[in-house]
């Protein structure tokens, strides 16, 4: 049984602990993932280019590729449960350039779907408020609405901020059950047939639908790994961030496999390829339409803006723990580990947030823009895309970090489940990479073909260049980079001009970290 710190043990900075259980953290995951936006942007797509039955099955096996990621990630979370996740875990597995590298291109991917979910928010709201009052309103108050909710919630307690993310999560996931049952009590047809889930000939699709195949995949679990993230404010910190992750792939595998074979079912295996690319976005409102009653259909409409502020309120938590996690440790300012007396939230790094956040849509006004579901898509998917090379970075840091550090994990969890999700990850960030026009249904001379990969290449130079000034400038801070704040300590030694870093080690609490100087 392990201890909870009470308040009077707990750091002035530090999260406030023993706040959330495993299945607020699942929640979480499960709402970073967004999973409406899935089925309403790139499974129409995938089915249009010939998915067919092949596009549940990708969802089964990315999952089952991800419980293999989650086996290392788990293990590595239990060593050191921290705020900074994938930046402490890569820290301490490749090194402290690495870890920074990992941490920009988390908030990067972040960031970037959490802009296109506001980009999202303002398309559906639109259509929404016509359909209810009959008023139109512009992109840009969907957003605006989205902003002041998550910038209200996003300083308050931890728990009540899981509430409300759980309460969201779960109106989502019933709506969705619920349309899913109604396209299998009235199958196309009048029943289920065999056809609707067996791949009869999988070399006939073509490469654009593999492509789209891979990106409804990948987007639809991008944002799970940022349960890591929660493991210092959870009951259990050395375990309850493991068994979230382990719970939100689940979710988020059940739930979308589930709808996606449904919408065949419901439309027929020979007719769902020709109705997606009839009806694109529109295919599970059209099939539910079929099905039930116009109320129904509208509140299916309505939780698709549920979800979207969901996904964003859940992502805004993820990019704050960052932050907070990189203040801690001096590599950012050290305001951002600032917390709330009462709350124990990260509150400075939740309003810096915030005024990123309003920053970008205030700016995206001014210049008149008008982002619709297009640019939603791009920017979720360029943003997945870094969440993608992420997970290989910390498939890798786990698999050396595990074996290099030996402790209590058995042999399935430091080498055999890293090193096959590292090939697997690996293996599909190659695909995603050679056919990145087709995932963003762009011509491949098209100039935000290259964005992307610049972004994220830019991230890594980001990361190198970060750690090379805090390395010069702050020798004792380079030190502590992934050894969430355990003492370093400054030995003068002469005549050395410049100090002298130690090698990368896991401290114990009698052993601090040493820089010679």
């Amino acid at each position: 049984m392990e201890p909870v710190a009470t308040p009077e043990d707990e750091s002035p900075y530090a999260l406030a602990s023993g706040r959330i259980g495993a299945a607020s953290v699942a929640l979480f995951g499960l709402a970073a993932a967004a999973p409406a936006v899935t089925l309403i942007t790139l499974v129409p797509d995938a089915f249009a280019a010939g998915a067919g039955p092949l596009l549940p099955w990708s969802f089964a096996v990315l999952a089952v590729v991800l419980f293999l990621f989650c086996s290392g990630y788990a293990a590595t979370a239990r060593r050191s449960p921290s705020a900074g996740a994938a930046y402490t875990q890569v820290a301490r597995g490749l090194g402290r350039p690495a870890g920074l590298t990992a941490a920009w291109l988390a908030i990067a991917g972040y960031q970037a779907i959490q802009f296109g979910l506001y980009a999202m928010a303002g398309a559906v709201a639109t259509p929404l408020a016509r359909d209810l009052s009959g008023v139109t309103v512009p992109w840009w108050a969907g957003a605006a609405v989205c902003w002041a909710v998550v910038a209200l919630l996003g300083t308050m307690r931890i728990e009540v901020a899981a509430g409300v993310v759980g309460l969201l999560a779960v109106a989502e996931a019933a709506v969705l059950v619920g349309i899913g049952a109604s396209n299998l009590l009235q199958p196309a047809g009048g029943r289920i047939t065999a056809a609707s889930i067996v791949v009869s000939d999988p070399g006939a699709v073509s490469r654009p639908a593999l492509g789209l195949l891979l990106a409804a995949a990948v987007l639809a679990f991008a944002g799970f790994e940022s349960t890591a993230g929660y493991a210092e404010e959870t009951l259990r910190p050395r375990r309850t961030a493991g068994l979230g992750g382990y719970g939100a792939v689940a979710l988020i595998a059940l739930l979308l496999g589930g709808l996606s074979w449904t919408m065949i079912v419901a439309a027929g295996p020979a007719r769902i390829a020709g109705m997606a690319g009839a009806r694109d976005g529109e295919l599970i409102f059209d099939l539910a339409g079929e099905r039930l009653l116009p109320w129904a259909v509208t509140t299916g409409r309505a939780i698709l803006v549920i979800g979207v502020l969901a996904g964003v309120l859940a992502l805004h938590h993820a990019v704050t723990r960052h932050l907070f996690a990189m203040g801690w440790e001096g590599v950012l300012p050290s305001v951002l580990r600032t917390t709330g007396r009462r709350t124990g939230a990260p509150r400075a790094a939740s309003l810096t947030q915030t005024l990123i956040a309003g920053a970008a849509l205030g700016g995206a006004y001014l210049a008149g823009a008008d982002p619709g579901p297009a640019t939603a898509r791009w920017m979720i998917l360029g943003g997945a895309l870094s969440i993608l090379v992420l997970w290989l970075i910390v498939s890798v840091a786990a698999l050396l970090h595990l074996n290099r550090v030996p402790g209590g994990e058995s042999a399935w969890e430091r080498f055999v489940a890293p090193v096959l999700s590292m090939v697997f990850l690996g293996s599909l960030a190659y695909l995603a990479f050679r056919d990145l026009p087709g995932i963003l249904g762009l011509p491949a001379g098209y100039p935000l073909v290259r964005v992307v990969p610049a972004a994220i290449g830019g991230c890594l130079v980001l990361g190198l260049a970060h750690a090379a000034v805090i390395k010069g400038v702050w020798p004792e801070r380079y030190a502590g980079i992934g050894l969430c704040g355990t003492a370093v300590v400054i030995t003068p030694r002469r005549p050395e001009p410049a100090p002298l870093i130690p090698r990368q080690r896991t401290p114990g609490a009698h052993r601090p970290e040493r820089v010679d100087l």
